[in-house]
């Protein structure tokens, strides 16, 4: 039976060991200068080698030759700890083993001596999921830890860890693996595997990992039986439901032009075929990253990449703040599909949401709506005109979080208001204050968006002054922010104080995860 990439190609040394670098170089350091510390802690989202960096220092520790940042790979130890077999070396999967019984039985083994090995090694993945009892029965070990023992743990999520494991451990950030690196290895696997392939299929195999290796591999073994051998860009296509760059061009191409029949007409092409729409939200964004890319460095836009003319082409069509704009209202809209009526809804209203803000005589950009169903204020007389402009001048003395929160702003200068505080408002002139913490947000194209949006609703001209300094929190943002902080402490109170949660945590050891606490709307 052929064996499937992801186990094939899992690296069994330092060397093999692709994107992390960093980590590698301080273990086999420690390791040359025999500086061994007994317990270690990997972090990092799933598939970026923490196990395999744990199985690696195993060999390391036992291998026949001598603790050494080179294991031989051919002495019984070595072979042994990657077929799976070595018996000093426990594995153990906290997230099926979390009660107390089973850490204590596993301790007490420890510290009995290595029956063939220098070292027993300690390999527990997932270890967050251990409960808290079981954490308390590891902690005793970890701070008077037998001479022969070494404990590798492994984690997606270590602030589940108790501070009082972290502190005993030497721990190790793994980080997400570069698409660049993982597609020269997905392109190394292939050519030693003899299967022919396309570049631009590893790219999309590349960027649907995630920045997981062992994802990457496993999306590579069902492209080869997808694509009957061979690995090509229209089969990776159909098989991740990517969405091909003509559909991208199309939507941006729409915008740029404000044509919403155009936009829907597209969306209806991709529901024919039915592409992922969330992927196509994705794929939108990281399309807009590359055009970003292309205004600020041009020259990050490498000669020979096949979409660099359109690339550039859309990077003068289009301002930086439309693209950052675009960029998050793509981010948004996929955050929030799964929350639509159908995927189709969440899509085409993310795309009239894009579609709603364009860009102004002027240069701003406000809501498309706004300025197609304005008109013309009916002439007053001037005293009746002084009244109402009075009366409105009137509304920022009062309370300038109540002024600014009915104004109908969008875009940054919406982000710039709302994070402003009244200084002073006098003779025309108004001065406002944006703490450090926002200052990227006084930029001069957003103060003047701002200023044109007062002296709209005002009726008259102003001049807005924003300076930079020390807030009092009275603004539109930081009153959310309370208003949200406060609804967050009242569910977790509520939560705590719930009989039947109280019994859980009480009877059965459970925990409230805070990230899962929402408060009800």
């Amino acid at each position: 039976m052929t064996q499937v990439l992801a186990r094939k190609w899992r690296p069994k040394s330092f060397a093999e060991l692709v994107g992390q670098e960093h980590v590698v170089k301080a273990l086999s350091n420690a390791l040359t200068q025999q500086r061994l510390h007994h317990a270690y802690l990997f972090t990092g989202t799933r598939g970026v080698g923490k196990t395999t960096l744990a199985r690696i220092i195993a060999k390391a520790l036992n291998c026949e030759t001598g603790v050494t940042a080179e294991p031989c790979g051919k002495c019984r130890a070595c072979t042994d700890i990657d077929a799976g077999r070595y018996i000093d070396l426990i594995e153990l999967d906290a997230a099926s083993n979390t009660q107390v019984d089973n850490m204590r039985e596993l301790l007490e083994n420890a510290m009995y001596a290595p029956t063939s090995g220098r070292f027993k090694v300690y390999i527990i993945d997932e270890v967050h999921m251990l409960s808290r009892n079981a954490f308390n029965a590891m902690l005793k070990t970890l701070e008077e830890p037998p001479g022969h023992v070494k404990f590798i743990l492994a984690t997606t999520d270590p602030q589940r860890i108790p501070v009082t494991v972290l502190s005993r451990c030497l721990q190790f950030n793994l980080k997400q693996i570069p698409q660049p690196q993982i597609r020269g290895q997905l392109a190394k696997v292939l050519e030693l595997e003899k299967i022919q392939f396309e570049d631009e299929a590893l790219g999309l195999l590349a960027r649907a990992a995630h920045g997981s290796m062992r994802d990457s591999l496993s999306l590579l073994d069902q492209a080869i039986a997808h694509g009957g051998g061979r690995v090509e860009t229209a089969g990776v296509r159909a098989m991740l439901g990517s969405v091909e760059r003509e559909y991208l061009r199309d939507i941006l191409g729409a915008l740029r032009d404000a044509n919403g029949a155009t936009l829907i007409g597209v969306a209806d092409r991709m529901a024919e075929r039915s592409l992922s729409f969330e992927n196509a939200l994705q794929d939108i964004g990281a399309l807009l990253h590359r055009v970003a890319l292309a205004q600020a460095i041009p020259a990050a836009i490498a000669d020979d990449d096949p979409d660099r003319a359109h690339l550039i082409e859309l990077a003068s069509a289009f301002s930086a703040e439309e693209i950052q704009l675009l960029y998050q209202i793509a981010l948004q809209g996929r955050q929030e599909i799964g929350y639509a009526p159908d995927e189709y809804a969440g899509f085409t209203m993310t795309l009239m949401r894009m579609l709603a803000f364009a860009p102004s005589a002027g240069g701003a950009v406000q809501p498309r709506a706004a300025a197609a169903t304005t008109s013309p204020a009916p002439v007053a007389a001037p005293a009746v005109a002084a009244a109402a402009i009075a009366k409105k001048k009137t509304a920022i003395d009062g309370d300038w979080t109540a002024f600014v929160g009915g104004l109908p702003l969008a875009g940054m200068e919406r982000m710039l208001a709302h994070n402003c505080e009244l200084v002073s408002w006098q003779d025309g002139k108004l001065v406002l204050r944006v703490a450090h913490a926002q200052r990227h947000l006084n930029n001069r194209s957003y103060q003047e968006r701002l200023q044109q949006a007062l002296e709209q609703h005002i009726g008259a001209k102003i001049k807005l002054e924003i300076n930079v300094g020390q807030g009092d929190g009275k603004t539109v943002a930081a009153m959310r922010d309370r208003e949200q902080k406060e609804q967050m402490s009242e569910a977790a109170k509520a939560i705590d104080g719930d009989p039947f949660v109280r019994d859980l945590i009480e009877n059965f050891d459970a925990r409230v995860l805070p990230a899962s606490i929402k408060p009800m709307q």
